[in-house]
């Protein structure tokens, strides 16, 4: 999987938006305002995604392309080397977990809100 794919991939799910919050080289994916997935546009390798702590770390010991995130909390963000030993079905399902992992946490307001989008 290339970045661009993973970009496409990522924001074909509901309420999702993209946005450049920490200048124009970090694109940061988002669910209701909620970042779930981020890609610095110079190391197009490799992307940053939310990911449940015990899981993280079983994905760092299985896999090459998993690693705790550079720059962000170890403990819930893991970075995947898109040219490693993670294929991309596991990326998909990896997207889907970081999404899902962020829509756990909203709020009961949010979550409505969420509910609401088309």
């Amino acid at each position: 999987m290339d970045i661009e794919t993973a970009r496409e991939y990522s924001l074909s799910k509901k309420a999702t938006t993209e946005d450049l919050p920490f200048g124009e080289d970090f694109l940061v994916i988002r669910v209701m305002g909620k970042m779930f997935l981020c890609i610095n546009l110079n190391t197009p390798d490799r992307i940053t995604m939310k990911c449940e702590p015990e899981y993280a770390l079983e994905l760092r010991e299985r896999y090459n392309a998993i690693e705790g995130a550079w720059h962000f909390n170890k403990k819930y963000w893991n970075q995947v080397f898109l040219d490693r030993d993670a294929d991309d079905k596991l990326i998909r399902q990896l997207i889907d977990h970081s999404y899902e992992e962020v829509l756990k946490k909203f709020t009961k307001k949010l979550r409505a809100e969420y509910e609401a989008q088309p």
